[in-house]
């Protein structure tokens, strides 16, 4: 058993998360149990910093809500860091990090600006990629209303949400409207293919987010067949990575992704 490699004081914390088997009633318990955690989440400490929520326009004409912390007494431009939150493409909102955007804000002097993404299944790719595109445009473009330097603007994310970064790059880099000037990937889900069969680190995917999970994720955001191989859908499946920005990928050595 790889609980032995679990950090001791971690180890409680697994017994109170469910185990469930995908599917759309698990889903529904998934969001439930996301929403009661965040209800339950402490105020936060970092008080020294503005968090403002606004509505960005998207292309397709629907609106995409995001929250801007801003450090309190600081005077623009400043480098700004577009954040995309985790959840499988399934789940999540911006408020699951809002302490740690606070501290993002603060100890680094930035503008970071949490993205509301639509989720899958009800909205599949590329949904979500438009989504964080028409932020990170508006980022880009409206600089000034938020005191950002245009130049200075990073992405990034955890799970889902540093998959979503990965191919935003990819995305914003083909387009040639925005240049992202580094990537933050924190255990980023890269890869449509992984869980779909055996071949994987014994211990990898043990906890929390499974093979199975992951599968679930993935056929909810891109369905089977021929839609996996749409452009800008899993970045493992990119063939061109010249002129992407630098990059910083963090993963556990327990964690499903560690092989991609």
């Amino acid at each position: 058993m790889s609980i032995r490699l679990v950090a001791p004081e971690l180890r409680s914390a697994l017994d109170n998360i469910p185990s469930l088997a995908p599917s759309a009633e698990a889903l529904c318990a998934m969001r439930e149990a996301s929403r009661q955690m965040l209800e339950m989440s402490p105020p936060p400490i970092c008080l020294d910093v503005n968090v403002a929520e606004r509505e960005v326009s998207a292309q397709a004409g629907h609106a995409v809500r995001v929250l801007i912390y801003t450090p309190a007494g600081t005077a623009g431009p400043l480098p700004a860091f577009l954040h995309i939150h985790g959840g499988g493409y399934i789940v999540g909102m911006p408020e699951m990090n809002d302490e740690r955007n606070r501290r993002l804000a603060r100890d680094l002097d930035c503008v970071v600006v949490s993205v509301d993404y639509r989720l899958a299944p009800e909205v599949s790719h590329p949904g979500a990629l438009e989504d964080c595109y028409a932020v990170l445009k508006w980022m880009h473009d409206c600089a000034s209303e938020i005191s950002i330097d245009a130049g200075r603007i990073a992405i990034g994310g955890e799970s889902a949400g540093g998959g979503l970064a990965a191919v935003l790059a990819l995305y914003a880099r083909n387009k040639g409207e925005v240049a992202v000037c580094f990537q933050l990937l924190i255990y980023p889900m890269l890869d449509d293919r992984t869980g779909g069969s055996a071949d994987r680190g014994e211990m990898a995917g043990e906890f929390v987010w499974t093979p199975e999970l992951n599968q679930f994720g993935w056929q909810s955001l891109i369905g089977d067949g021929e839609q996996k191989h749409v452009p800008h859908a899993a970045a493992a499946r990119a063939t061109d990575l010249a002129g992407l920005p630098a990059t910083y990928i963090a993963v556990g050595a327990l964690d499903l992704f560690v092989e991609e």
